[in-house]
């Protein structure tokens, strides 16, 4: 399916499935945006951008909230340059994804699920959010997935995805189960003895030509 394809299935009335596996009935709005142009030897690949990106997300690292459902999880890790071994502090990661029902939220003053945060001096982000939940695209469900924009001055933009270990529809999915993205294929990981989960999200980028 090509991205003209996923746009317009974007605008049809389509399902979600929740991480309990209770199905339900969503309304979704596509808007052309243009795709990534990174291109490099050692760095993290491209992504489809997709049609929910929201510009001027909050800048935060604790997208939780009360009553939030979903299983809480740190998506992690260091941006370094294009010699793979030095950090970029001052980096622009924003992150976004669906909630446990499949549903972006593309138009409230809350923007849920949308972040966006600046790396410290060490390279380092963090962010404390939910594991998203899926949704069909035309007959296929997406595998969870969570959304990353990554902008420098020195170095070229990144629009890309990381997907879950072991998530059964990453196989049939047009972009998860493309080559480039077997690296950002990333396992969850019981970080302590408290049971908290984490996801360790390495970002290497190219200088701008």
């Amino acid at each position: 399916m090509n991205r003209k394809e996923f746009l317009k299935s974007s605008t049809m009335a389509a399902f979600a499935i929740t991480t309990m596996g209770c199905v339900v009935k969503r309304e979704s709005e596509s808007q052309e945006i243009p795709e990534s142009t990174h291109t490099g030897d050692c760095a993290t690949t491209d992504d489809i951008l997709g049609p929910f990106y929201r510009p001027d997300a909050p800048d935060h690292s604790d997208m939780t909230f009360a009553g939030l459902n979903g299983s809480r999880v740190s998506i992690k890790g260091v941006v370094f340059t294009d010699d793979c071994t030095t950090p970029i502090k001052d980096v622009k990661v924003e992150i976004w994804h669906c909630d446990t029902n499949g549903d972006y939220d593309n138009s409230s003053d809350d923007y849920r699920h949308r972040a966006q945060q600046t790396t410290d001096n060490n390279g380092s982000y963090q962010f404390k959010t939910i594991l998203p939940g899926k949704y069909l695209n035309g007959k296929l469900y997406r595998p969870a997935h969570i959304h990353f924009r990554v902008t420098h001055d020195d170095h070229q933009e990144l629009i890309s995805q990381i997907y879950f270990s072991g998530d059964p529809h990453i196989e049939e999915d047009p972009w998860a189960s493309q080559d480039k993205a077997k690296a950002r294929i990333l396992p969850i990981v019981l970080e302590d003895t408290k049971g908290n989960l984490a996801v360790q999200f390495n970002i290497y980028l190219n200088k701008s030509a």
